[in-house]
């Protein structure tokens, strides 16, 4: 196809495609599927190899949330019985961070339900950060906690974040569909916060919640305008008690469709397979690891997540390995940028040692990481608590 070449080609030189060219992968049919995904994967191995990075939530604070995202088991007002607690304690978050890292985790994913942070709020997350390094110094810490207020980008960084994560989820058109208590605008802000003080912007979409094509394109080249370093891209998991537990438009060949789209628009990001891939991409999963170059490995906020182990053997039977903590994620013209982070990184800080204790499984230059299993089998929401298991 033509415009698959052209694609590639743009992916290969880091140009971005046009909106119709954009709209044109969308539409492209399931016989076409196999090519796109080859074209696509073109791109990805340029500038990713066959390396998948691993993250792994930890949620700090769960439910209680004053906001009304209609996508969201935490919202205002939600009825789905989810586990409910507030702030975890250091050392409860540090040991959920030691089991995920342990089984592969080059990022930890702090995330706190909520509006946004209060400055006591920053004060609990920095106490949280400094028990993690302690005993995971070089693993990368980001944080999502919600909208950003002034001068709180710059503390966390100071904290040692080395991103900021806060998805934009849909098109600037049909946002106030999904959410009424803030503003597309107030995200975007804070992105801009984020890169402003140092950081790195992740930010990315959730696809399923009856939006269209136009408004897939549209946010996916807001967030290209924004030139964010991450993507994770979610697809809606209906959650019953939420306005859109109803909404079941997605199919594993079109989820492969948007992933590639993603993928062609931001060809040098870290495109980052998230919620919902294992009920909406089911047994064509593997094939999702040829567009995207970064999972969350086991459980998410309040849904579970496909078990650890099994991430792992599909990475491993898929022909792909598990990026190191020796390695850098994104391309060198990325890294070299104002928005590094707050260290813990080789531009910054030069060679890290290896940590003892659980830290020892993670890698040995120029090999793969050899994940232990063993830790992340257990899928506890709040693991390393004493919180019971999600119902």
């Amino acid at each position: 196809m033509d415009l698959l070449n052209t694609l590639v080609d743009k992916g290969l030189r880091r140009e971005s495609p046009t909106r119709e060219e954009a709209l044109a992968v969308l539409a492209t049919s399931d016989d076409e599927l196999l090519d796109v995904v080859a074209a696509a994967g073109k791109v990805r191995r340029k500038w990713f190899g066959r390396r998948v990075k691993l993250n792994y939530l930890v949620n700090l604070k769960s439910g209680l949330c004053p906001e009304d995202c209609s996508y969201c088991s935490q919202r205002l007002g939600s009825e789905t019985g989810i586990l409910k607690y507030t702030w975890l304690k250091p050392e409860d978050a540090s040991r959920a961070a030691a089991a995920g890292v342990a089984g592969g985790a080059k990022r930890v994913c702090l995330v706190a339900s909520g509006r946004g942070p209060t400055d006591r709020d920053i004060d609990r997350v920095s106490k949280t950060i400094e028990a993690i390094k302690e005993q995971n110094q070089e693993v990368e810490v980001c944080a999502c906690l919600g909208l950003l207020s002034e001068g709180q980008a710059e503390r966390l960084r100071e904290a040692g974040v080395y991103a900021y994560s806060n998805n934009l989820n849909t098109s600037e058109a049909t946002y106030g569909d999904i959410t009424t208590t803030h503003t597309y605008a107030d995200r975007v802000d804070t992105v801009r916060k984020t890169q402003a003080a140092g950081m790195s912007a992740c930010s990315g979409l959730i696809a399923g919640m009856g939006e269209s094509d136009e408004d897939l394109v549209d946010v996916v080249l807001a967030l290209r305008e924004l030139d964010v370093d991450s993507v994770p891209v979610n697809f809606l998991i209906p959650v019953e008690g939420t306005p859109l537990a109803g909404e079941w438009n997605l199919t594993p060949q079109r989820a492969l469709r948007i992933l590639a789209m993603v993928r062609f628009v931001h060809p040098d990001a870290e495109v980052r397979l998230a919620g919902g891939r294992e009920i909406h991409l089911r047994a064509l999963q593997p094939l999702a690891l040829h567009l995207a170059n970064s999972i969350f490995l086991g459980d998410y906020l309040t849904t579970e997540g496909q078990e650890g182990r099994k991430d792992l053997e599909m990475i491993a039977d898929a022909g792909f390995e598990v990026e190191g903590a020796d390695t850098q994620t994104l391309p060198e013209h990325r890294r070299e940028r104002a928005g590094c982070g707050g260290g813990g990184c080789a531009p910054c800080d030069g060679p890290q040692e290896a940590a003892s204790g659980p830290q020892e499984a993670m890698s040995v230059p120029g090999k793969p990481v050899e994940a232990r299993t063993d830790l992340v089998a257990v899928r506890l929401r709040g693991a390393g608590t004493d919180l019971p298991p999600n119902a």
